[in-house]
């Protein structure tokens, strides 16, 4: 992996992908118990759309809750601060960078891709018993974001790659690898990191093609893998077969889930996405 050109592509890319200042305004306010929830509540109502798509999420299915939530205070007084910053990175994130040219990409199967991910990735994570399985959730939303700088950034090696490919997603990498010198999840590793997000994204993100090379958040990075592979495999006809059937022995000891559970998981996953879709990419159409 070539570092000092990914780090230079990252550098050469933050006027496209940055995230927006209200995020870093938040994040700060988060992290510094001075600040109230009330306070926190008041900066996010100043931003119109990302309140109404807080509360919708909230008082979606995806939640659960039986009463409704009518304030952005209440609401974060319910979901808790982590899933607030879960939400706010999501929201910011989905608006952010669709409004990507998709010259390459298709913008609305990116987001349908990754959307199922964040979805099965989640679901996976409570599953398996991860505390705060919100992580997982959006480990799996942007666990493809490098292809989108790729796309933007070197758009004619990037060509060559997705013809390489043939939409053969699992022949990505390898020739991503192979034409440009490192991978999208090497990318994504490095934005995240210029974004000042935890280690346990950037190393889960940066190690979900080969999650044996995680160090530190391994659990994660194997919950992730099996999410984008059973998403990748979900169309043919017997997906999870095909998916179980790439992973490897460490994979399943660690994740500890049999078929039945993920069958079920994965039944339950289209609906959970199809909500969730509306709700973060309302402008979207899905097809």
């Amino acid at each position: 992996m070539n570092a000092v050109a990914i780090k230079q592509l990252v550098a050469n890319s933050t006027e496209l992908f940055s995230l927006p200042d209200i995020y870093f305004q938040l994040r700060e306010m988060i992290s510094d118990s001075r600040f109230s929830l009330a306070e926190i509540g008041k900066v996010i109502t100043k931003d119109p759309a990302l309140s109404a798509r807080l509360l919708r999420i909230v008082n979606s299915p995806f939640y659960g809750f039986q009463a409704r939530i009518d304030t952005v205070s209440r609401a974060i007084a319910i979901i808790g601060i982590d899933d607030l910053h879960h939400l706010v990175l999501a929201t910011t994130v989905v608006d952010r960078f669709s409004k990507i040219p998709d010259d390459l990409i298709d913008m609305t199967s990116f987001w349908i891709r990754s959307m199922n991910s964040a979805v099965v990735a989640r679901m996976l994570a409570k599953q398996s018993a991860v505390l705060h399985a919100e992580r997982l959730f959006m480990a799996g939303l942007l666990h493809d974001i490098g292809s989108l700088l790729l796309s933007q950034k070197l758009p004619e090696q990037y060509l060559k790659v997705l013809l390489a490919a043939n939409h053969e997603r699992a022949l990505l990498a390898s020739f991503e690898k192979q034409l440009i010198g490192y991978t999208h999840a090497d990318v994504g590793r490095e934005l995240l990191k210029s974004w000042g997000l935890p280690e346990s994204l950037h190393e889960t993100i940066g190690c979900y093609l080969n999650p044996a090379e995680a160090q530190v958040h391994k659990l994660d990075t194997h919950l992730l893998h099996l999410a984008t592979l059973l998403v990748d495999c979900h169309a043919e006809e017997n997906g999870i077969e095909t998916a179980l059937e790439r992973l490897s022995s460490q994979t399943l000891t660690l994740v500890r889930l049999d078929k039945l559970q993920i069958a079920e998981i994965m039944e339950k996953a289209d609906e959970e996405f199809l909500q969730l879709f509306e709700l973060l990419a309302p402008n979207k159409k899905f097809h």
